[in-house]
């Protein structure tokens, strides 16, 4: 199952993604993985959580970032929560691939793990495609 936490720069996405992962992390009977740019996610997210860092992978495009979280869930079977911060950072400002994206991801994920992701971006500039996926 996919969800988006949407909003422009600076309107508190991060820290409600922090509050998911800390809930996920508790709730799990499973991992829980992270994915960032950089390292600011280090400080505020406990042990038990696998930080990734997306720049050590050169993931820069939609299709690279699909196969990159599909290659998680078929390599941890106990895999339940994903959470990606900044997507539009990581891949680009194409709303139509994020939801091409979100599309393969949900195909491949079914309702076994929850992927989170957060979007810099109001919901009405976002298209059908990926509004389809706010909950």
């Amino acid at each position: 199952m996919i969800k988006l936490i949407p909003g422009k720069k600076g309107s508190g996405k991060t820290k409600i993604l922090i509050d998911a992962i800390h809930d996920a992390e508790k709730a799990s009977k499973g991992n829980v993985v992270a994915i960032q740019v950089g390292s600011s996610l280090n400080r505020d997210i406990y042990h038990k959580v696998r930080l990734v860092n997306i720049e050590d992978y050169k993931i820069s495009n939609y299709d690279e970032m699909a196969g990159f979280i599909a290659g998680i869930m078929a390599s941890d079977y106990d895999c339940t929560d994903i959470f990606v911060d900044g997507i539009l950072k990581i891949c680009g400002r194409d709303y139509e691939m994020v939801g091409n994206m979100f599309d393969k991801i949900a195909a491949v994920s079914g309702e076994d793990t929850n992927i989170t992701f957060t979007i810099s971006a109001d919901i009405d500039q976002l298209t059908e495609n990926v509004k389809k996926y706010l909950k």
